[in-house]
C-alpha cells in the first residue's frame, strides 16, 4: 500500500503575473536551461547558440543557467511579462509543480511565501501535478 501525498486532493494554483518566480532570492535564483531551452530561446531571439551562451548564461556545476545578475530574469520585462513566454525554460513553464517543491514543507513555507497563486484558481489534480514534476525531472535528465 502506497502512502497518499499530502496533496492527495490537488492543489489549486493561478499564475498572477506578479513577476516573483523570476526575481532572485534564495534558492530559486537558478533558471536551469536543458539543451531543447537553449535552442529554442537562441533561435526566437535570432541568436547562435553559442552567441546566447555566452550573453546570457553561466555553467555552474555542470548546468547551464542564465545569469541572474541583476534582481531579475534578464527577460523579465518592466511589465512583468517574460520577454521569451513562448519559449520560456520548461522550469518556469511548469513552475510551482517541481517535484522539490511538493514536499509539504517547502509548499508551505518558501514556495507561498514568494507566489500568490498558491491556493488561488483551478484545482490542479494530483495526477496532473505529479505527471508535470515527472517531465520536469525528465526534461533535465534527473
Amino acid at each position: 500500500m502506497t502512502d497518499k501525498p499530502w496533496y492527495e486532493n490537488g492543489l489549486r494554483f493561478r499564475c498572477t503575473a506578479c513577476g516573483n518566480c523570476c526575481r532572485n532570492h534564495g534558492a530559486y535564483t537558478y533558471v536551469y536551461l536543458a539543451p531543447k531551452d537553449v535552442s529554442a530561446i537562441a533561435r526566437h531571439l535570432k541568436l547562435a547558440s553559442r552567441t546566447f551562451l555566452e550573453r546570457y548564461c553561466r555553467v555552474t556545476d555542470g548546468w547551464v543557467h542564465l545569469k541572474m545578475d541583476e534582481p531579475a530574469c534578464p527577460f523579465l520585462q518592466a511589465d512583468n511579462k517574460c520577454g521569451i513566454y513562448p519559449v520560456r525554460p520548461k522550469q518556469c513553464a511548469t513552475w510551482p509543480f517541481w517535484t522539490e517543491n511538493l514536499a509539504e514543507k517547502a509548499w508551505k513555507g518558501p514556495i507561498k511565501a514568494d507566489c500568490p497563486g498558491l491556493d488561488q484558481g483551478e484545482l490542479h489534480s494530483r495526477e496532473e501535478i505529479e505527471r508535470i514534476a515527472r517531465e520536469t525531472d525528465e526534461w533535465y535528465g534527473e
